[in-house]
C-alpha cells in the first residue's frame, strides 16, 4: 500500500485527534487506501516518521506516499481546499 498515515491513539491534544479524523474522513470520502501507523506504539515509530520527513520534532497527522514525506495536516488540508489531494499524495 502507498499511502501511510502516522498518527497516534494516545494523545491529550484535541487538535491532533481533530485533525486525524479530518483525514481519515477525507480519504475514506475519495476513496483512497492508506495505512495507518500508530506512533504511539513506540518511540522507534515516532523516530522513523520524523526521519523519513527529515524533520526531529514533527507531530502527527503525517502522511507519506511509501517513504515519500508528502507533508503534515495543514498541507494536506490547503490540497483539498484546492482540490489537488493526488497531486499532495504524489499519486497523479
Amino acid at each position: 500500500m502507498g499511502i501511510k498515515l502516522y498518527y497516534t491513539t494516545v494523545t491529550a491534544s484535541r487538535e491532533v485527534k481533530s485533525q486525524q479524523a479530518e483525514v481519515m474522513r477525507i480519504l475514506e470520502s475519495k476513496s483512497i487506501q492508506y495505512e495507518l501507523i500508530d506512533i504511539s506504539v513506540g518511540e522507534e515509530v515516532r523516530n522513523e516518521m520524523r526521519s523519513k520527513a527529515g524533520n526531529p520534532t514533527l507531530v502527527p497527522p503525517q502522511l507519506f506516499n511509501e517513504d515519500q514525506y508528502c507533508g503534515n495536516y495543514k498541507m494536506f488540508s490547503e490540497a483539498v481546499e484546492g482540490d489537488a489531494v493526488e497531486q499532495f499524495l504524489k499519486m497523479a
